[in-house]
């Protein structure tokens, strides 16, 4: 099968694509033939060796997490899934014709549910959801300020939010300021020209996928007692307890029922996925190039093979 390997740490020139045995699934796996896979930003960090120390790697390895395809093959104790079911989910090694995944990692895909689309669930609609509801709390109501708003993630967060009955303050570049506000954000922020700090105040939760300054900047926009929840990295605690504010990382996952119900929203089209680009698998290099430039708008995609 043709498969896009890395040898060693670097920039887009040392993704090369070639010819590697396909994988065979062991009792509790499920072979799938990649349709989508879904570019994300982990996987420039760790092609670049950013992460070593997080995602330890075994040289060569095939990039991607995240994909949707058809079931081509499953182990002898996969009970769930058959031959020929349409599948999205977590695979490992998903910049590949087929790759393997755990069964209790896939979900079946709803008749009207495209691949295009279910490839993006578990790379932006499922972080959005967990950031939300599962680590945010977010109830009907109340104020939040979503970061990076136009990105894999953000497009998700202020439709999901909008869904809950929240009230949506959202950050954004000027060629997006348009395209957020059609997502249903109440205010959108051009962060090039204002300071969202000077417009943003006493909002109950912060959804950070950004870092750094942008963090820093938002502990004095929450409320006493609110929450902000960090896609990026671990938030201050020295700045959370200055503040009064609950802050959170990556501790929590949606439970399958949770992602079932969101799997229909954009099934039904009440949430709606925005792709900003699609690669063929040769150029998984360009892919990764426009996913570090950060300027896009939705997920990008790697197209592998056709149904």
């Amino acid at each position: 099968m043709q498969a896009v390997l890395v040898n060693e740490y670097g920039g887009p020139d040392v993704l090369k694509a070639e010819t590697v045995d396909r994988p065979q699934p062991q009792a509790d796996e499920v072979l799938v033939r990649i349709v989508y896979a879904t570019v994300i930003p982990l996987d420039f960090k760790i092609r670049n060796g950013w992460l070593q120390t997080v995602f330890p790697v075994t040289f060569p390895y095939i990039p991607g997490f995240y994909a949707s395809g058809v079931v081509e093959e499953v182990g002898q104790a996969v009970t769930e899934f058959k031959s020929g079911d349409r599948v999205f989910g977590g695979i490992r090694g998903s910049y590949a014709e087929y790759g393997v995944a755990k069964e209790q990692e896939l979900m079946t895909m709803p008749e009207s549910l495209t691949f295009e689309h279910a490839a993006t669930i578990k790379a932006g609609a499922e972080a959005a959801w967990k950031a939300l509801f599962t680590e945010g709390e977010l109830q009907s109501g109340q104020t939040v300020l979503l970061h990076a708003a136009a990105g894999g993630v953000g497009q998700f967060a202020v439709q999901l939010a909008k869904w809950k009955g929240a009230t949506v303050i959202a950050t954004a570049s000027s060629s997006n300021v348009d395209f957020v506000k059609s997502l249903g954000a109440d205010q959108v922020i051009d962060y090039t020209t204002t300071k969202f700090e000077d417009i943003a105040k006493d909002v109950d939760l912060v959804v950070d996928s950004v870092g750094g300054e942008t963090e820093t900047s938002s502990w004095p926009v929450l409320k006493k007692g609110g929450t902000l929840v960090s896609l990026t990295q671990d938030p201050s605690q020295e700045n959370a307890d200055k503040y009064g504010i609950t802050a959170k990382f990556n501790t929590k996952f949606p439970n399958r029922e949770d992602l079932q119900n969101l799997t229909k929203l954009i099934a039904e089209g009440v949430i709606k996925a925005e792709i900003d680009s699609i690669f063929p698998l040769s150029q998984a290099d360009k892919a990764l190039e426009k996913s570090e430039a950060r300027h896009g708008r939705g997920r990008i995609l790697l197209k592998i093979s056709s149904i």
